[in-house]
């Protein structure tokens, strides 16, 4: 009986032993299930993260992708000019003849002052600087313009279109600064005469022009790439007689922002502060003449002031009238053509003949020549 109940003992005992083991097991069997679990949950939570990851960075790659292949630029522009008139070749022959007047009448002054010792003077480095600038406008604007219309050859390819609009507007801000560089030429010769030749000399004016070239062609530039980034997917009309910022900017259709700054920007610089600068010179240079006693003296320094005051007004007057009419009025295209090619054209063909006729210098240089040259034809005689 011992013998049984020792071994009924033992077999309870194992029994219990053997339950001990399979519950440890099986514990540690469901903690390696528990452990393979997360780190199969962790696994796809990192899938899931980079796979976000890798499809944002391919949505990026897309966007701008297609923002670049968005950008459309035609292989030509169509200048429209003017349309429905007529007898539109005779203004185009009438701007043909003042292309020819403006070449040579300042071909002559840059020769005049080229050529005579005498003339090289501050002033007339400024006078140099504005007839360079004047053929160089015309030469950018009415060849082309009589190319286009006159020949029927109205097309203009994408990359010609810019350096036109690049030159025509280089030229034009630069009579413009010019202008204000003459106006601080009268200022100092009349408000502070005794400090002029230490103040203005050739040197500072070799600087400010170097200056003005540097400055003016950068912006310029700017602004010309500007266009570059537009996309013209819906016309390729200029409403204008050459590739002009404005008309071409707005035929665009993505983001204009930026070109809105620049001819904001474009007009400040050339037109609005140069006015405000010149009024300004002139406000002083007015005060200073009412501190002299006789009216010969006031007369003598204001003649020096003349031939720059009828320049400032050929040059700023038509402009800001195109551009007040622009802003009340809705101007046709043919008006708009007409006003602003003419605001272009006839300053730099009126400016020589005006320093020509005011400035005692050059009328007598030419004076002597007429001289010299006619002087063997009366001796035949």
């Amino acid at each position: 009986m011992r013998q049984n109940k020792v071994m009924s003992k033992d077999k309870n005992l194992q029994q219990s032993n053997f339950i001990q083991s399979s519950s440890q097991a099986f514990r540690h069997s469901l903690s390696l299930f528990a452990l393979a679990i997360k780190l199969n949950v962790y696994m796809s939570v990192m899938k899931l993260v980079q796979n976000t990851k890798l499809e944002a960075a391919m949505n990026s790659v897309n966007a701008s992708f297609s923002q670049n292949i968005s950008i459309v630029h035609p292989q030509y522009f169509f200048i429209i000019g003017l349309t429905g008139i007529s007898y539109s070749t005779y203004y185009y022959i009438f701007l043909f003849i003042t292309y020819f007047i403006t070449v040579i009448c300042n071909s002559i002054v840059l020769l005049i002052i080229a050529l005579h010792r005498s003339l090289h003077s501050p002033k007339y480095f400024g006078v140099f600087n504005l007839a360079l600038a004047d053929i160089g406008e015309t030469n950018a604007l009415i060849p082309n313009m009589m190319k286009n219309f006159l020949f029927d050859s109205q097309y203009i390819t994408f990359n010609a279109c810019l350096a036109n609009m690049f030159f025509v507007f280089f030229f034009s801000s630069l009579q413009s600064v010019t202008l204000v560089v003459l106006a601080y030429d009268r200022f100092i010769a009349i408000c502070l005469p005794l400090r002029y030749h230490a103040i203005v000399n050739n040197t500072s004016m070799v600087l400010i022009f170097s200056a003005i070239w540097a400055f003016n062609s950068s912006v310029v530039v700017l602004m010309v790439a500007s266009i570059s980034r537009l996309s013209f997917c819906e016309s390729n009309v200029i409403q204008s007689y050459f590739c002009d910022h404005g008309p071409m900017f707005r035929m665009a259709c993505n983001d204009k922002s930026i070109n809105n700054i620049m001819a904001f920007l474009i007009s400040a610089l050339y037109i609005v502060v140069p006015l405000i600068i010149i009024v300004l010179s002139y406000l002083g240079i007015f005060l200073a003449l009412s501190k002299i006693t006789t009216w010969q003296g006031r007369l003598k320094a204001l003649k020096t002031c003349v031939s720059h005051l009828l320049l400032v007004g050929i040059y700023f007057l038509p402009i800001c009238c195109s551009y007040i009419a622009a802003l009340l009025v809705s101007l046709s295209p043919n008006a708009r053509v007409i006003s602003t090619s003419l605001a272009y054209a006839v300053p730099p063909m009126l400016n020589p003949i005006i320093y020509v006729l005011n400035t005692a210098e050059i009328k007598d240089i030419i004076r002597k020549v007429v001289k010299k040259r006619s002087a063997p034809i009366r001796e035949n005689i």
